[in-house]
């Protein structure tokens, strides 16, 4: 193989690499622009959010260790119960569907198909 030859063959595998390289850093730049104006758009949301008076205020957290026992407890049975009746509830979804499913009507209600 002449000397020139690899010229052209190293010439060529820079000139790709550089394309590569340039078309790597293109979609990068394009992914960062759009992260950019994602963000912004979140800001402005998280900003309309907090600019809204009719919102409750947000509860002032307070450690449990300065509440007594009885508050303790009656916060455990409430969420305790909250959490059994939604168990209960769906569970109630759940039974009435299967019954809907069991006693479907036999007519039917669309056309046959061909």
């Amino acid at each position: 193989m002449p000397w020139w030859s690899w010229i052209l063959i190293w010439t060529g595998l820079v000139l790709g690499l550089l394309a590569m390289l340039a078309w790597f850093g293109y979609a990068l730049f394009r992914k960062a622009i759009r992260t950019a104006d994602a963000l912004e758009r979140l800001g402005d949301q998280v900003a309309e959010l907090g600019d809204r008076p009719d919102l409750p205020p947000e509860p002032r957290f307070r450690p449990a260790v300065f509440e007594t026992r009885a508050d303790i407890q009656l916060d455990f049975e409430l969420t305790r119960a909250e959490r059994l009746l939604r168990r209960q509830l769906r569970r109630d979804r759940l039974v009435a569907r299967g019954k809907l499913l069991q006693q479907a009507p036999s007519t039917q209600r669309t056309e046959p198909h061909a």
